[in-house]
């Protein structure tokens, strides 16, 4: 395949149960512009829309309860208030054409008391302290040590994400997607520096892995798991995460998930090609693949060469609301501002330019 050949991004496929016209789908991404009640609105709802031209678009991360939000001014996903905002969002997406799955972010640890509702001090699989502060509203604070769940409140944990995705439906979303990456609880659970328990959820892998499956299990019931995605991130450190044994656990939990059918699972590739090998041998359904820094020849290559059947893009779908037609035309993008990422209004939200609008 020529260097430059996008065309295997061009095919349609199926993801479970949502037919996805191409290939090239909007990763998640955090943006910090809901309600301080955790509410989607009118901009957010637009912000969607204007990407809908995506082949699936995942949303940033919303909080499956109160205890699961970290950050200011993310979304929920666990009040009346919030799925009525959710249902502006979904319906202005399906309006433009579009598909959109609804990301269920638990934050664990990484969190602060001055960013929640509530003031409680953060649950985590152990009471480990992560390095790193914490944007707030009085500005940056050392994360505070978490409390450890106990093995009850790890089953009530998997309720709030069971009762969330049906809330994502409720919604109108097409499916959900699980984040069971980037250093938020499910990949605690999963870390070796994060997860010192003692119980059936430490230790040795398959106690580790136990939470994942659980709350994958759990989410596909009460949905279906052709609606069910899961986002893992093999390897990634970010939000002071370790794993000491990334080729003996990540293989270890997608034979535990595989008999689930989930729709797809979504890879942040950190770099282990040998390890992404084996995962996508493993792995019996559609594979979404973020390769992080990647042009889209590169990422079409992945797709051509049997290594993903769908690719993600984040910074690329946040710059350019029409991304599919420009890279299709082959027009040139616009290029992302990063001091407008988190929080704001429409600068550096909803007004990036179109085609032939300035």
């Amino acid at each position: 395949m020529p260097t430059d050949d996008l065309t295997p991004l061009w095919q349609p496929i199926q993801a479970g149960d949502i037919r996805l016209p191409h290939r090239l789908v909007m990763a998640p991404m955090t943006r910090n512009r809901s309600t301080t009640e955790g509410v989607p609105t009118e901009l957010n709802a637009e912000y969607y829309a204007q990407r809908a031209s995506n082949a699936l678009i995942i949303t940033e991360g919303t909080q499956p309860s109160a205890d699961g939000q970290g950050y200011l001014l993310t979304p929920g996903i666990h009040t009346a208030e919030q799925v009525a905002g959710w249902r502006k969002v979904t319906d202005a997406v399906h309006a433009a054409g579009g598909r959109v799955v609804v990301q269920l972010m638990h934050v664990g640890r990484i969190a602060h008391p001055g960013n929640t509702p509530h003031g409680r001090q953060p649950v985590a699989p152990s009471a480990v302290r992560p390095a790193g502060v914490m944007f707030t509203a009085s500005g940056p604070q050392e994360m505070p040590r978490p409390r450890a769940l106990s093995a009850l409140e790890i089953t009530a944990t998997v309720a709030d994400f069971r009762r969330a995705a049906a809330g994502a439906v409720a919604a109108g979303a097409d499916g959900v997607e699980i984040h069971g990456a980037n250093g938020y609880l499910v990949h605690q659970f999963l870390s070796s520096n994060a997860n010192r328990r003692t119980d059936g959820y430490g230790g040795p892998v398959e106690n580790r892995i136990r939470f994942a499956v659980e709350v994958a299990a759990a989410v596909a019931d009460e949905i279906g798991p052709g609606r069910t995605g899961l986002r893992l991130s093999p390897g990634n450190p970010y939000n002071d995460i370790r794993e000491d044994d990334t080729h003996q656990l990540y293989p270890a939990l997608l034979r535990a998930l595989a008999p689930l059918d989930l729709a797809y699972l979504h890879l942040v590739h950190t770099g282990d090609e040998a390890l992404l090998d084996t995962l996508r041998s493993l792995w019996p359904t559609a594979l979404v693949l973020n390769r992080a820094g990647a042009g889209l020849p590169a990422r079409a290559k992945d797709v051509s060469d049997g290594r993903a059947d769908i690719v993600s893009v984040g910074a690329l779908a946040l710059a350019n609301p029409d991304l599919v037609e420009r890279v299709r035309s082959g027009a040139p993008l616009n290029a992302p501002d990063p001091a407008t990422f988190y929080g704001g209004g429409e600068t550096g939200y909803t007004d990036y330019p179109t085609r032939g609008r300035a």
